[in-house]
């Protein structure tokens, strides 16, 4: 049964008997030490001490078990169990009576009762059985008293379970004020935070006359006291300074609650039993550090709460830009410094333009002709080498269109033919394009993430074809379904990893050429635009993506 599971914390065997012979309960000890165990009566019967009943006829009542199952009042023995090997082990047998309930207690103390010599043995066991015979009623007061201990020690585990389980500061201070009111017998517990005035009242649990966020103050001993991390303890007809008195004296017990050097609150405890508190300040103490970690822990927490969404989207789109600026593959480098690298190739380009304006105009006054036409080639030369660099840079502004972050209408054709413009060094005197251009509508889409896409792929491609070779492109528009292929007759890919090609830091070109991450982060792309990317590869044969993106 759950509420004996505490004693799973015994290192003793321990068993819970209900009613004559129905076992409820044993402990992880009694299953480890009576593996064969099978029923009661049985394990009974191989149990046995000198003493038994003189005028009874039930041959259970040999047995220590079944002596403790009857009597009336909590039961004690020393008791000798043989076991299977017929090995005799030697326990302190104790019995506790909880209503219907037996609750026994094994402890071995073989070591101190198997002596050398047999006669000494027995007399050392029967001088420690009288002995035991008269210390009888302290020994159970003393075993009540464990028992209760061990009870509260199981409550204050259960809050500290939910202390450090539970974020929401309600459900954490609840918990551990009804825990609190049950241990202590409290009519109200309540906690009360530390603020420049004094305490204002948090969280109640009992009886709710003290209404939340009830602002209070203590006299000038109890807060010297509180002050000193001391807890206060005193029977009073004022729950606090300034309250209206009760009809009669209640014990009120106040826990400081500190964390670090500071004190943040104070747990208080109003109670109409009249008791002594000795070992349950210790209990106090323990239950109070916790919540004061738990509770600055707990505050912490849901003053970031607000932001935990924006946090977590934060940290998706840091995860795809990270992906994308660790990108080898070109595209995935390329990132916003691209507007940058553009802006700072303009101004010196600008600047040699001008100069070969001005240079073009004073060829014409040059008198020796040799030198007048080398300088015109010159100029000539530069004028187109100045033409190609803005022209590749116009190229990379339209690629990579930092400024254009929402849906817009591209002509994917168009698109296509910018990207192989950009990769026209791998492509050049070596692999054939071959263009099926489709008569497309604009599709709304991110251009720049699809020429991020394209490139990936045709990239691969290139580097997948050794020597010459050719891709061929095909574009088409079917059932609102856009289409874009590209095939190659490159070396293409076993069939053990093409279902690898997707996966983060996957790849076959080797440490330093490669990273992995082109193909995941054009998955990535394509997943939303809400289509998808197959792959179809034939070793020696090569290599055809398939991007279907729908596009109403």
């Amino acid at each position: 049964m759950k509420k004996f599971d505490f004693f799973n914390q015994y290192r003793d065997p321990v068993i819970v008997v209900k009613g004559y012979e129905q076992v409820v309960f044993k402990n992880n000890t009694f299953c480890h030490v009576f593996k064969h165990f099978e029923d009661l009566r049985k394990f009974a019967h191989r149990m046995n001490f000198d003493m038994c009943p003189m005028d009874s006829e039930n041959v259970d009542l040999f047995s220590p078990v079944f002596q403790a199952v009857v009597s009336k009042e909590n039961f004690f023995a020393r008791v000798f169990y043989s076991s299977l090997n017929q090995k005799t082990v030697f326990y302190d047998f104790t019995a506790v009576k909880r209503g219907d309930y037996t609750i026994m207690f094994f402890v071995d103390v073989s070591s101190d009762v198997m002596l050398k010599d047999n006669q000494k043995e027995r007399e050392v066991f029967q001088n420690k059985l009288s002995k035991l015979e008269e210390e009888n009623d302290e020994l159970q007061k003393i075993r009540q008293k464990a028992q209760s201990q061990a009870i509260r020690i199981a409550l204050i585990n259960k809050v500290s379970n939910i202390i450090r389980e539970s974020m929401d500061i309600s459900v954490i201070l609840n918990s551990a004020l009804k825990e609190l009111a049950i241990m202590f017998g409290c009519f109200r517990t309540y906690y009360a935070s530390a603020d420049d005035t004094g305490f204002c009242v948090r969280e109640v649990y009992g009886e709710k006359s003290l209404a939340k966020d009830t602002q209070i103050r203590f006299d000038a001993y109890t807060m010297k006291q509180l002050k000193n991390n001391r807890i206060s303890i005193s029977y009073s007809l004022m729950e606090y300074t300034d309250a209206e008195a009760f009809k009669q004296s209640v014990l009120r017990v106040i826990v400081p609650v500190f964390h670090m050097q500071k004190m943040i609150g104070v747990l208080v405890l109003l109670s109409y039993q009249k008791r002594e508190l000795n070992e349950e300040k210790e209990i106090l103490e323990a239950v109070s550090s916790q919540l004061g970690n738990a509770i600055i822990r707990a505050e912490l927490y849901q003053k970031n709460a607000k932001n935990v969404k924006e946090l977590k989207s934060a940290l998706n789109e840091l995860k795809e830009t990270q992906l994308q600026l660790i990108n080898s593959e070109k595209m995935a480098s390329l990132g916003q410094l691209v507007a940058g690298v553009a802006h700072e190739i303009n101004t010196p380009v600008a600047s040699i333009k001008s100069n070969n304006s001005i240079i073009s105009k004073l060829i014409s006054k040059i008198e020796q002709d040799d030198l007048r036409e080398m300088f015109t080639q010159v100029n000539a030369i530069d004028s187109e080498a100045i033409q190609r660099i803005s022209n590749i840079v116009v190229s990379l502004k339209k690629f990579v269109r930092l400024d254009e972050s929402e849906l817009q209408e591209a002509d994917i054709n168009k698109e296509l033919n910018l990207t192989l413009d950009l990769i026209m060094h791998e492509t050049k005197n070596r692999i054939e394009i071959e263009k099926n251009y489709g008569d497309l509508p604009l599709v709304k889409c991110y251009p720049n993430m699809l020429n991020q896409v394209f490139t990936n792929i045709l990239v691969n491609a290139c580097q997948a074809i050794e020597g010459s070779g050719k891709i061929v492109i095909t574009t088409s528009y079917q059932d609102d379904n856009l289409i874009v292929k590209f095939k190659d007759n490159g070396k293409g890919i076993s069939k053990e990893n093409i279902n690898k090609i997707f996966t983060v830091g996957y790849t076959t070109k080797g440490v330093g050429v490669g990273t992995g991450l082109g193909l995941a982060i054009s998955q990535k792309i394509i997943d939303k635009h809400n289509g998808k990317i197959n792959v179809i590869s034939e070793v020696g044969v090569g290599t055809e993506f398939i991007i279907t993106i729908k596009c109403k």
